[in-house]
């Protein structure tokens, strides 16, 4: 009798011990909250990474979210109008996008906005027909289930001047893209845009819950004689971000970007308490557009292993 009892404790014990072993294997590969952690961020694939590929004709538009799965292992991507420039009314052509982005498996994310006006012209007739440009790539944007279409904040005049009218026509677009429930996101691209103080100040004077930014990691060049600091930049865009422009050039032999610090800049994208996609947007010419679109995910991958 004595020898069954110590047995069963035995077996009682060492299963307990199992248990809490296990409990605390799987503790540790799950969240605060007891469901396995997600990752820190999620990787898209900006359309302009294939630019080459597509103006030589070698890729066409309707394929892109297949090629982003396809080729890269991509499930999430964002256009650029220039790709389908024509088609923004066309509801028949939509419908192909949204089917072949759906066999493929892929989310639409948003669609990247050049080539219709200032939305900070200097004059209110042209600002306003620049904003009603745009009114039809936000109702494409909400066809294809994206949150978002990315403009630019071109403008002219003192730095205040340009403030005062990139925010009236972006407030403008802000006002109609929420009656469809679309974001419009604001890239550095240039100019003043690209000075991150001014952009954020835009921000700020536009007040509207529908308009953001999109650091891009790159854009950081105001003119000829003006780089604006890359990290100082993103960290003041950050606050207003509703995506993330992960830019790319050139690689070392350890698969480290050489003009971007990938390490820093993610910790300041994530110390902001941005959870959104970080879109990969390769635009260097030692790597051709696919190898580039590679180098870069892995290292995106890398750098959210290291700071998981």
């Amino acid at each position: 009798m004595t020898q069954s009892v110590s047995r069963r404790s035995f077996l009682s014990a060492s299963a307990g011990m199992l248990s809490a072993a296990t409990l605390s294997a799987v503790t540790m590969n799950r969240g605060v909250a007891g469901t396995f952690a997600e990752p820190r961020y999620q990787i898209s694939l900006a359309e302009w990474s294939l630019h080459k590929t597509l103006f030589a004709g070698k890729l066409d538009n309707l394929d892109f979210a297949a090629t982003a799965k396809k080729e890269f292992g991509i499930e999430a991507v964002e256009y650029v109008n220039q790709f389908f420039k024509d088609k923004a009314n066309d509801a028949e052509y939509l419908k192909m996008l949204n089917q072949r982005a759906s066999d493929a498996g892929v989310r639409q994310l948003l669609i990247m906005i050049d080539g219709e006006g200032q939305l900070g012209a200097p004059g209110l007739a042209e600002r306003t027909k620049a904003v009603e440009n745009h009114y039809k790539w936000v109702e494409a944007a909400k066809t294809l289930g994206c949150h978002a279409i990315r403009v630019n904040a071109g403008s002219s005049g003192s730095y205040e001047d340009q403030m005062y009218r990139a925010a009236d026509g972006l407030r403008a677009l802000a006002e109609f893209g929420d009656t469809h429930g679309i974001n419009v996101i604001v890239e550095n691209h240039g100019g003043l845009s690209s000075n991150g103080a001014w952009l954020a100040g835009v921000m700020k004077k536009v007040d509207h819950p529908r308009c953001g930014t999109l650091p891009d990691f790159g854009n950081f060049r105001v003119s000829k004689d003006e780089e604006y600091d890359r990290y100082q930049g993103v960290t003041e865009l950050m606050p207003f971000a509703k995506a993330v422009s992960a830019k790319s050039h050139d690689f070392d032999d350890a698969g480290n970007e050489t003009h971007t610090d990938y390490r820093k800049m993610m910790k300041i994208v994530l110390e902001a308490g941005y959870k959104g996609w970080v879109g990969i947007e390769y635009e260097g010419s030692k790597l051709d557009e696919f190898a580039g679109i590679r180098a870069t995910k892995a290292l995106l991958e890398k750098v959210r292993e290291e700071l998981a």
